[in-house]
């Protein structure tokens, strides 16, 4: 058995957000050896990364308005 057999045999019986914790920390590995990912991947990612931050904060009540989030220039 190879290497990458014996990693993806060792991912299938864990839940999906342990599969992208290890994505994450392959990417991690690929950006530190130079090889960095496409961009299409990269935009996928951002929006991962996004999501996962501000996961079950969907019905949280905010304490700021639209006016509080706009920058005034003078």
């Amino acid at each position: 058995m190879t290497t990458a057999e014996a990693i993806v045999r060792s991912l299938e019986p864990l839940p999906e957000v342990a599969k992208q914790e290890v994505l994450d920390f392959v990417e991690f590995i690929r950006a530190r050896m130079g090889q960095a990912t496409p961009p299409d991947e990269d935009a996928a990612w951002s929006d991962f990364s996004l999501a996962s931050a501000t996961r079950g904060m969907e019905e949280e009540d905010t304490p700021y308005s639209i006016a509080d989030l706009k920058e005034v220039f003078r």
